[in-house]
């Protein structure tokens, strides 16, 4: 079992994460978001890494406050976060409005791997692989 610790005293649960491409691993602040179907990176990050829109697997638009926002699912070399680390794993690129220091979220395709438990009053997650 993993733990990972998380500032309970904040409206979002951050964590830390890291994402690894052809020009290294760069650190991610995320926002776990269960109501997110796929783990999403702002394209800068992917941009930073050596990414291109080119290397995407497909389009995607994504239906926002001011309309329809285009995207791409692009396939990162490695991917960690919680304890755990995936290779070759689909990420959704889009830019998120006003994300302050948010490099992405963490959705439902990482966590189904595992089972979690949020402790928010104690700041925790616990985490375990299935």
């Amino acid at each position: 079992m993993k733990i990972t610790h998380f500032d309970p005293a904040r409206e979002l649960i951050w964590i830390d994460a890291q994402i690894w491409g052809p020009r290294g691993l760069k650190p991610l602040k995320l926002v776990v978001d269960t109501g997110a179907a796929m783990t999403l990176v702002i394209p800068d990050v992917l941009d930073d890494l050596g990414y291109s829109p080119r290397d995407g697997e497909s389009r995607t638009t994504v239906t926002a406050s001011i309309g329809k926002e285009p995207g791409y699912t692009i396939r990162v070399q490695q991917f960690s976060a919680l304890g755990f680390r995936c290779s070759s794993f689909l990420v959704h690129a889009f830019d998120l409005a006003d994300a302050a220091g948010l490099d992405g979220l963490i959705g439902l395709d990482y966590l189904k791997q595992f089972n979690y438990e949020v402790r928010s009053a104690e700041g925790r997650i616990l985490v375990e692989r299935v």
